[in-house]
């Protein structure tokens, strides 16, 4: 079905107008109405001229340069020799074809095609920033407009109407629209929009409910009651409070949560009402979290994606039987490769239309129209109501296409603007894929409305961006700024409290501010936006994710005296050093003003604590520090450990290492993150990549029925010859009652975390008042915290002091505790194995210990 699609949206396309002269690729930046920028190949000579479809333009070229506020805008064209162009006819030249010339005696010497999303924002953003998109009801019917400054003409394709309807042109924004009769209401539509070069049919890029497989936008109104399930007026967004950091969050793929789970209707597994099954395994699970504090559900993207069929006639599975093919064998990976393009399995990172709910995840007669919708709300609902906030995963930084291909929206509004291009004009895809461009204002104004609209119509209570450091900081600041206006009484929203954070990596065309302020680690300093901390992860679990050897050793995975015998932990005494720094560092909110007494025994803040080139203190308070030792990227805790602790570790002794990696991020300061399964050993058999696996490499089981180890080999072939002994290893398979005892464990940190506000400071005055690490040079790899209520104002009534003690070492160790003895076991610490001394306890090989007064 999506092929015919294609097709017949490819057929539509016509080229309108020739070319008015040969061009080199987009290699001109028209920045704003009266200046272009353009690096001409030849020697200053000649003449310059801009060719337009309504004729030339002189240029004239600018030795000054660009002006300050424009080259603010533009760092990267700082310099660039600069163009004065004429203005008074920049709508006309907009709506044509575009190129610049350099002649030579009358010839032309070079030539280029022209960006021009600068100039589109000079001219027409300060008006259509104000306006409202995509369908709009009021008392006099439904108002739909686009955005599409470049377009001659766009009309309204009402589905089942043999003509179109002109739509009307506000020359001051550069938008179009049609108002309609009630009658509208449920109707589909498509946009026809036709440029210079042809005409194209789309969807609406704030389309809010859709067809099946995309085909068409709706009209739809998710204000009506019928849209809505029991109560749904009555809901309310809470978001995560002031201090998110007492919340620790499990992050969740929407299938896998259920469709391998008995005690949901078959009909639901896989879908959004599979939440609605209060007593099923999954939610008993997530309630079960909930209660000791994991009380967070982060879910994957769950917005329009591009690579899944909507009608399961159109899912493709597996024709192979895949339990009965041995653990360590291709064939599973080989027999699922085999329908990825087409089965009912992605993660979802391929946002087609943002702010509308995935098909696939609705069930049978809700994959159309607005009852993904009602669905979506039920799950947000039931989730509530089971002690759970809800926060959705979205990635506005890219888009699955570009151009006029059948799953790119927005390139074919308005080509060339809303996707990010490199100074050649190709479109950049430094992030995976086609990067959109929030820099640019209508872009930037599509990511705060798709937020803004999230929020309202589902209640959920934060978002996660994906590599939030390709936006601009200022976007981010926009998203946060619109939310903080949401009122519960006006929105069913307590705006304020909506969690923000996400993935702040410095990298591709943007990094280091080459465009513009990004919204990296660093950057977000004092906003309140978390970002994940990848210094604590690396420390626990070893190396980086993306080392060809995957059995670099951590704090977490046996550096500290349980080395594997890989050639590349020898020497391992600075790196041990370095890691137990980043853990303190971490365990303290990752605070770059916080000052400690490091491993080599000088005071230093975390400003001063390096980090892969970068300080590694970055955050401001606590709750800008998301600290995680595992997510949906990269191998899972567990298959990141069995790589890299030895081989003959016992079980019982991988479930107290895996207690030992997760114990800094859930009983230090931050906020904690953890893959959803991680509690009970989940293993995806060393897939680093599950994005399109399919159901059986990313299986989660919270019935605890079986260990998911051993289901093949992974896709990263390149680390085969590290897993396929581990997976033909039965002994590292899991059994029932090794993963009830890490759940167990698990419990307990988070018991205990949830215990005392001493873990949950967001005041950086009172972190570096109440947190310290006494004597750093205890064993090597031994790490003590000590949180301190005598000091500064109290928070916790019931306890005046408290002791984290994590001991990585095969062997028990003795440690000093500060003041007098009057320590002793946590209330859900279990003492066994402690021996109190006047000022020294001794804590068992391989512990997390804490302790209380």
């Amino acid at each position: 079905m999506r092929a015919l699609i294609a097709a017949v949206l490819l057929l539509s396309m016509v080229v309108a107008v020739p070319s008015p002269a040969p061009t080199t690729p987009a290699q001109a930046v028209w920045v704003s109405q009266d200046r272009l920028v353009w690096h001409a190949p030849t020697a200053a000579v000649g003449s310059y001229r801009l060719r337009t479809s309504a004729g030339d333009l002189p240029l004239t070229p600018d030795p000054a340069g660009l002006p300050p506020e424009l080259a603010h805008k533009f760092p990267n064209l700082r310099g660039e020799p600069t163009f004065r162009v004429p203005t008074g006819s920049v709508d006309q030249a907009l709506r044509g074809q575009l190129a610049v010339q350099q002649l030579a005696g009358g010839v032309v010497v070079a030539g280029a095609g022209v960006q021009t999303a600068g100039v589109l924002d000079d001219r027409y953003a300060a008006a259509a920033t104000k306006l409202a998109y995509g369908p709009v009801f009021g008392p006099h019917g439904v108002t739909l407009r686009v955005w599409a400054p470049t377009a001659n003409s766009v009309r309204l394709k009402l589905i089942g109407e043999d003509r179109p309807r002109e739509m009307r042109r506000d020359n001051a924004s550069g938008s179009w629209s049609i108002t309609g009769p009630d009658s509208w209401r449920d109707r589909y539509y498509l946009y026809e929009v036709t440029d210079w070069r042809r005409t194209t049919t789309v969807t609406d890029p704030y389309s809010v409910a859709l067809s099946m497989d995309s085909t068409y936008s709706q009209i739809a109104d998710l204000d009506q009651p019928r849209t809505m399930p029991e109560g749904w007026r009555e809901e309310i967004a809470h978001g995560l409070g002031d201090n998110p950091t007492r919340h620790a969050i499990t992050e969740l793929h929407l299938r896998d949560f259920s469709v391998s789970d008995p005690t949901v209707p078959q009909a639901d597994q896989g879908t959004y009402l599979a939440f609605t099954h209060r007593d099923s395994a999954g939610m008993r699970h997530l309630r079960e979290l909930a209660q000791a504090g994991m009380d967070t559900v982060h879910l994957q993207p769950t917005f329009d994606l591009s690579s899944v069929p909507e009608d399961p006639a159109n899912q493709q599975v597996p024709r192979c039987r895949l339990p009965e093919l041995p653990s360590n064998s291709p064939a599973q990976q080989e027999c699922v490769g085999w329908v990825v393009a087409s089965d009912a399995y992605n993660w979802g990172y391929d946002p087609w239309h943002y702010t509308v709910p995935e098909g696939s995840y609705a069930t049978a007669g809700a994959r159309s129209g607005w009852g993904r919708s009602e669905q979506y709300r039920q799950m947000v609902q039931a989730l509530h109501a089971n002690g759970d906030k809800v926060v959705v995963d979205v990635v506005y930084n890219h888009t699955p296409a570009s151009g006029d291909a059948p799953h790119s929206v927005l390139d074919r509004i308005v080509p060339g603007y809303y996707q990010r291009l490199l100074p050649n004009g190709s479109v950049a895809d430094s992030t995976c894929c086609a990067n959109t461009a929030p820099e640019n204002a209508m872009m930037g104004k599509l990511v705060v409305d798709s937020v803004v609209s999230w929020v309202r119509l589902y209640k959920v209570d934060g978002f996660r961006f994906d590599m939030m450091g390709h936006h601009p900081k200022a976007n981010i600041l926009a998203v946060r700024a619109a939310l903080d206006a949401l009122t519960p009484q006006r929105d069913g929203v307590d705006g304020r409290a909506i969690r923000i954070y996400g993935e702040g990596w410095d990298s591709g065309e943007v990094a280091g501010g080459a465009r513009f302020v990004q919204a990296t680690q660093a950057n977000l300093a004092g906003t309140g936006i978390g970002t994940f901390n990848d210094r604590i992860r690396d420390a626990v679990r070893g190396g980086r994710p993306t080392d060809a050897d995957p059995r670099v050793q951590g704090l977490g995975s046996g550096l500290a005296g349980d080395l594997n015998g890989d050639p590349v932990n020898e020497g391992r005494g600075a790196r041990l050093a370095d890691y137990g720094d980043l853990v303190r560092l971490g365990m303290a909110g990752n605070l770059g003003a916080y000052r400690f007494r490091s491993t080599r025994g000088a005071t230093v803040s975390g400003h001063e604590i390096g980090y892969n080139g970068v300080p590694a203190g970055y955050a401001a308070i606590p709750q800008e520090a998301v600290n995680y030792v595992d997510a949906h990227d990269n191998e899972t805790l567990y298959d990141a450990l069995t790589y890299k602790l030895p081989r003959a570790t016992s079980m019982a002794d991988r479930v107290r290492m895996q207690q030992l990696a997760l114990a800094p991020v859930l009983l230090g300061q931050g906020q904690p993150f953890v893959l959803a399964g991680t509690e009970f050993l989940r293993s995806k058999s060393f897939d680093p990549n599950s994005y399109d696996s399919g159901d059986w490499f990313n299986r989660y089981d919270p019935t605890l029925a079986t260990s998911t180890f051993g289901a093949g080999l992974p896709l990263a072939k390149d680390k085969w010859a590290h897993s396929a002994p581990l997976l033909a290893d039965r002994a590292l398979k899991p059994s029932t009652s090794d993963m009830r005892a890490a759940l167990a464990a698990t419990l307990r940190l988070l018991r205990i975390r949830q215990s005392s506000a001493l873990f949950t400071l967001d005041d950086p005055a009172l972190v570096q008042a109440k947190v310290s690490f006494p004597d750093p040079r205890a064993a090597p790899g031994v790490l003590v915290e000590y949180l301190d209520d005598t000091a500064g104002p109290r928070v916790d009534p019931g306890h005046s002091g408290l002791l984290v003690v994590l001991n990585p070492r095969p062997q028990p160790q003795s440690v000093a505790v500060p003041g007098d003895a009057r320590w002793r076991p946590h209330e859900d610490q279990d003492g066994s194995g402690l021996v109190f001394g006047a000022d020294r306890v001794r804590v068992p090989a391989r512990s997390v210990v804490v302790l209380a007064r």
